[in-house]
């Protein structure tokens, strides 16, 4: 018999979420198509819904973690801040220690 095991981490700050799967991939659309309503259309979300994330985000972080304009003729944009791409490249990191020590866990129920 196989098995997996399943499981997602966030990182909270006073009891709210600061980053987790979703805001990160939303991070990182910004940090591709270089505007935040682009990043939500590719992800399927509302950009107030996009809007919102990016709000908590910025909120509850030490830094600035992106840089918006404003839109209007030229168009507006959003990109992130060196800090918000080392909160990225960590966040990745951790989920990756986090799955690959899950995985010698798993080890322990293999042959039972």
């Amino acid at each position: 018999m196989s098995y997996k095991i399943k499981s997602r981490i966030w990182i909270e700050s006073k009891n709210k979420v600061f980053l987790g799967e979703g805001r990160v991939q939303l991070l990182k659309a910004i940090d591709e198509t270089g505007s935040l309503s682009k990043a939500a259309k590719s992800l399927n979300i509302s950009y107030k819904k996009a809007w919102g994330l990016i709000d908590s985000v910025n909120k509850s972080a030490k830094q600035p973690v992106t840089i918006n304009s404003i839109g209007g003729k030229g168009g507006g944009g959003a990109e992130l801040t060196d800090y918000g791409k080392t909160l990225v490249n960590a966040f990745d990191n951790i989920n990756k220690n986090c799955w690959e020590f899950l995985d010698t866990q798993l080890e322990k129920i293999k042959d039972l």
